[in-house]
């Protein structure tokens, strides 16, 4: 049976989703363009920026030929090994209680990837570019790696085990990525009981900072509550 727009059973994939998102990105950082220009703090560069955009949409691009690797694996683990049957998973994890757990999962998943990104030379090849910016603005969260999937997939089969379902997975691995994209920025301050929960921009800025003490810090996507478990979270000094 034929679907519309290739969206099989009517569900987007989150690259197509992504590029409905663009115009809003776009949005976001010509007002951060106008804010720093109107206080006198430009954080905008024009040939960093486009390096940064241009790298996102090759991301995107590489993205279409690596999802079946990252999707076929994530659903071949979950269909075979589950801990939990498959019926009772999705009866779980598709209540507001299983989504939003399978989002603290997911976010944990991620602090794991992200920590050893920093940490194993084969793995921060492939998430280095990220940092590559000598600019911290928007346009920068649209910096990804296109070769992070083939070896960034192993940390999420924590999941596929507890049953988490693909579709579940996908859409709090989206929401993930998207809730990333406005800690990159210098215009927010920091936001006082926030900063100590969640990623913030003050979190973040700590993170892309190359000040010796700031190294290595502030892996989390949406909670920082993972860094200070972990041991690896640093406040920004102002």
């Amino acid at each position: 049976r034929s679907t519309r727009s290739g969206k099989r059973g009517g569900h987007m994939t989150p690259s197509q989703i992504i590029v409905l998102a663009a115009p809003v990105f776009f949005l976001l950082i010509a007002l951060e363009f106008a804010w720093g220009v109107h206080k006198g703090r430009n954080t905008y560069r024009l040939a960093d920026a486009v390096n940064s955009i241009s790298l996102g949409m090759l991301s995107q691009i590489s993205a279409v030929f690596t999802r079946l690797l990252r999707v076929g694996l994530y659903t071949a683990v979950y269909a075979s090994v589950s801990l939990v049957p498959l019926e009772e998973a999705r009866a779980f994890w598709t209540t507001w209680q299983g989504w939003l757990l399978a989002l603290v999962f997911y976010d944990f998943c991620y602090y794991w990837l992200h920590r050893m990104g920093h940490e194993v030379a084969v793995l921060w090849a492939a998430h280095v570019v990220h940092h590559q910016s000598q600019d911290y603005n928007l346009s920068t969260a649209l910096r990804q790696t296109s070769s992070g999937a083939l070896l960034g997939w192993i940390f999420y089969l924590p999941m596929a085990v507890a049953g988490v379902p693909p579709l579940v997975f996908g859409i709090v691995a989206l929401v993930d990525l998207l809730y990333q994209y406005w800690v990159h920025t210098e215009h927010v301050p920091k936001l006082g009981w926030f900063d100590r929960w969640f990623c913030s921009p003050s979190n973040h800025r700590v993170h892309h900072a190359v000040n010796d003490n700031y190294l290595d810090k502030n892996y989390g996507g949406i909670l920082i509550l993972w860094d200070r478990l972990f041991g690896t979270f640093r406040d920004e000094d102002l």
